[in-house]
């Protein structure tokens, strides 16, 4: 039997790529502004409003869960994820009012999320083409290049928390949660383009 090369159907429910870096984007941008103003908005003293901003974020992460549901027709997996870490971590925040499971949770996810990288290509497996198979078309050797450096560069993130959380204040981490490392993570997905681009699998030209 003959190879025959078949495109794979287009993703159903796509949104426009600005309200998709709304739905991540915002429940962050809501944290930040709640830890800024918390003490003006609801009355808290200074000390308190990253407990007041914690409880923000895991209600505004649930909301954008639930409209990602709504808008793309399934819940991407990523968002999932985010979304249980943020409410697990957030109601210990606040369940025990110690402002660290809130810090450490960007360091135990982006560990994590470079362990399953890593590990599975010690297994042979690609596991970012489970995530990017919709955007993405690459060959094998462009997963396997691009999932490496996505796993190392997520323990990049996950050394870069701690290092701020444990020496700078808490309004100086929680700024760098939302304004360094989204354009760390944009800045660094840029810069796998001349990859992707050498790597992509060109869909074959229709006959006319």
């Amino acid at each position: 039997m003959s190879e025959t090369t078949t495109a794979r159907p287009p993703a159903a429910g796509k949104i426009n790529p600005l309200l998709k870096l709304a739905l991540e984007f915002g429940p962050l941008a809501i944290f930040f502004f709640a830890n800024s103003y918390g003490d003006r908005l609801f009355g808290v003293s200074s000390d308190r409003r990253i407990f007041v901003a914690t409880g923000i974020f895991i209600v505004a992460s649930l909301i954008a869960l639930a409209l990602s549901r709504i808008l793309m027709g399934h819940l991407p997996r990523m968002a999932i994820v985010n979304a249980v870490v943020v409410t697990v971590f957030g109601g210990l925040t606040i369940a025990l009012d110690d402002a660290f499971f809130i810090k450490v949770k960007p360091t135990i996810v982006n560990a994590l999320f470079g362990c399953i990288l890593l590990g599975g290509l010690l297994f042979g497996r690609s596991l970012l083409e489970l995530v990017l198979e919709t955007v993405l078309q690459l060959d094998e050797e462009g997963w396997r290049k691009l999932t490496f450096r996505w796993g190392l560069f997520f323990f990049v993130l996950a050394a870069l928390n701690e290092i701020v959380w444990r020496t700078q204040t808490q309004d100086f981490w929680v700024a760098f949660k939302v304004w360094g490392v989204m354009p760390l993570t944009m800045a660094f997905a840029l810069a796998q383009t001349p990859l992707i681009l050498k790597h992509e699998i060109k869909a074959p030209a229709s006959a006319e």
